[in-house]
């Protein structure tokens, strides 16, 4: 599903994350690390939005770098602490990011009440909470017909209620053939998805840990 090949990324000649070689196989694969480790560093990366040296190809034909707007089309990433302008609305970016996506009315509509966003996803968002802005990144990370979704911290700052829509949207996904990639500083609370494995950021690397406890 994911291949990262000689991959690199340094920031003032300070490496972050390398990792030479690392075939993920579709799946829920939940990646643990320290707050600062490069967790998020290997998301952006992974969701185009940085550069970095060596190659990572989704379902072996999409080039992050060579086919930058079909692989993009195909990965989704919500941000673990999510920033947006503040006189934009959620509903600016809904359309706006629906559009690239190519999601349907109905479906943004469906995730917007499924995360209680409708009552206030008009007004600027250098109006919201954490928990608001939470939200509205990770009704972004939905839309679409991705292949692929990061979801980097997706519980912190939620709600109950907001959590068990992430752990059944995950689930519904999954079982239409998504993918995902979940971060976590802490363990998580979605005891019944099926994570197929399990990696830790440690060392400016990735480490595979055992599944020992864990829903297969």
């Amino acid at each position: 599903m994911l291949s990262l090949t000689n991959f690199a990324k340094s920031y003032h000649n300070r490496l972050i994350i390398q990792v030479p070689d690392w075939q993920l196989p579709t799946g829920i694969h939940w990646i643990k690390g320290i707050n600062g480790s490069g967790k998020t560093t290997l998301f952006r990366s992974i969701a185009g939005m940085l550069p970095f040296d060596g190659q990572i190809v989704l379902n072996g034909q999409w080039d992050c770098e060579k086919q930058a707007v079909p692989y993009r089309l195909r990965v989704n990433y919500s941000e673990a602490e999510p920033t947006f302008p503040d006189f934009l609305t959620a509903w600016e970016l809904i359309q706006w990011v629906g559009a690239a996506k190519q999601a349907s009315a109905s479906q943004r509509g469906e995730l917007i009440d499924a995360f209680g966003i409708r009552e206030f996803m008009k007004t600027p968002v250098g109006t919201y909470s954490s928990g608001m802005l939470k939200k509205t990144s990770l009704v972004l990370g939905f839309l679409g017909n991705p292949v692929l979704i990061l979801l980097d911290e997706p519980l912190v700052t939620l709600d109950q209620q907001a959590t068990e829509t992430v752990s059944r949207l995950i689930r519904r996904y999954h079982e239409q053939g998504v993918s995902f990639l979940l971060s976590s500083h802490q363990d998580f609370n979605l005891s019944s998805l099926p994570v197929q494995s399990v990696w830790r950021v440690q060392d400016q690397t990735l480490m595979q840990e055992p599944l020992t406890g864990l829903p297969r």
